[in-house]
């Protein structure tokens, strides 16, 4: 995310992703009566107004890019943390931010009314870091779990952890920042960084 990359007030029209095979991706009808049974959103992965800027920012609304979030989060603590990413994309010190989101499967919790084969996430995840690799020494990097269920009125500072925790919890596992030195790796995924702060968490 950039400065440039940000653009508010885009509209929301939902697609089916054309790139994948229909067996793939969602048709806007699968979400049909989901926000009034479940309490659920159309939640962005990429969000919309971060990347809003970008040519192909249509994309941003296909399916594939849309998971079942519950308001609470999703108009809560999660949007707060996607708000404060995009100050931290407009500092003057700052070029760019590396984001990468993603849902957590740990537990049931329900499949979408109109299709039974979409479970809901249990929770989310994001890592962040700023510069062109994290770094121990800058400390430029923060890592983010918010579970489903959490609060409307909750601060997203409290839900910091380490990149480790979150790769121990996807499923499959994944191994974030793979491009860096092991040992390089292995330090910064085990430790919180200072990113947070310049979020606003103290």
């Amino acid at each position: 995310m950039t400065k440039t990359s940000q653009a508010s007030g885009r509209p929301r029209n939902w697609a089916q992703d054309p790139d994948l095979p229909p067996s793939d991706t969602l048709a806007p009808s699968a979400y049909k009566n989901a926000h009034a049974l479940l309490k659920v959103d159309r939640g962005h992965q990429a969000p919309l107004a971060g990347l809003g800027g970008i040519s192909d920012w249509p994309s941003l609304n296909y399916l594939s890019n849309i998971t079942p979030q519950k308001s609470a989060l999703n108009q809560g603590a999660w949007a707060s943390l996607e708000n404060r990413v995009r100050e931290l994309a407009k500092q003057a010190d700052i070029s760019v931010v590396h984001v990468v989101t993603g849902p957590l499967f740990e537990r049931h919790i329900a499949t979408l009314p109109e299709d039974a084969t979409v479970e809901i996430p249990s929770g989310y995840w994001k890592v962040l870091f700023t510069g062109t690799a994290p770094s121990k020494s800058e400390g430029n990097y923060a890592a983010f779990i918010m579970d489903q269920n959490t609060p409307r009125s909750a601060n997203f500072c409290d839900y910091q952890v380490t990149v480790d925790a979150i790769e121990h919890k996807t499923k499959p596992v994944l191994t974030l920042w793979s491009a860096l030195p092991e040992a390089v790796a292995n330090e910064v995924k085990t430790t919180k960084g200072n990113l947070a702060q310049k979020l606003g968490c103290r």
